[in-house]
């Protein structure tokens, strides 16, 4: 399997988790009972890590306050960690410290998640990569996933696009610069419900289990 030359994976794992009660990056997955590790040994941002890596040159992962506490697993999968200094200022802050460092990188290209995220399946990550090669030949700047007519991640950017969010007022949302490039932007239906999956509760997390975490 051939990769993208130029391609970033930018995994953003700043957030406090206020709602979940404790840090999403580190639950682990597949979900697993209150105080156990799943069958795997891998939590949320190992999992994203390792579905990501094929397709990428290089993995970075965007920390916050929990740096210390994610770089074990970070390290520990060969990716990259960078800190936002200002989390308090939000997701948009996050988004822009992981863009620059793709191009510190040298990179032009980035494959963009969130961690609170299942990882999607290696089909539905090959066939986006294909879709935003496409894409880019066609003139368009990023490629969006859809499950149903709802938008999901990981979203595929290009050097254009991530000019776009860089020149971006700080106060922005990734929402808001992408609505403003519609002209530029390709979307993707993908038959893979975990494109628009999101965890942001113990409620969401144990409905991700199923009965068998429920009881």
């Amino acid at each position: 399997m051939s990769r993208a030359p130029s391609l970033c994976a930018v995994i953003l794992a700043a957030g406090e988790s206020t709602r979940m009660g404790s840090d999403k990056a580190l639950l682990p997955w597949p979900p697993a009972l209150s105080g156990t590790t799943s069958a795997s040994g891998q939590t949320f941002l190992s999992a994203a890590i390792q579905a990501l890596s094929p397709f990428n040159d290089i993995v970075i992962v965007v920390a916050g306050k929990n740096e210390a506490n994610l770089a074990p697993f970070v390290y520990a999968t060969g990716a990259v960690l960078v800190r936002n200094p200002s989390p308090e200022r939000g997701q948009f802050s996050s988004l822009q410290v992981g863009l620059h460092a793709v191009l510190n990188q040298g990179r032009d290209g980035a494959m963009i998640t969130l961690v609170d995220r299942p990882p999607v399946g290696q089909a539905t990550l090959e066939a986006l990569r294909g879709a935003f090669q496409t894409a880019l030949s066609n003139g368009k700047w990023a490629v969006v996933p859809e499950y149903r007519g709802k938008h999901g991640h990981p979203i595929l950017v290009g050097r254009e696009m991530i000019e776009a969010f860089l020149k971006a007022p700080a106060d922005s949302t990734g929402r808001d610069v992408l609505h403003q490039n519609l002209p530029h932007l390709a979307y993707i239906s993908m038959d893979d419900p975990g494109i628009a999956m999101n965890v942001d509760t113990p409620e969401d997390y144990r409905a991700l289990a199923g009965p068998s975490v429920l009881g």
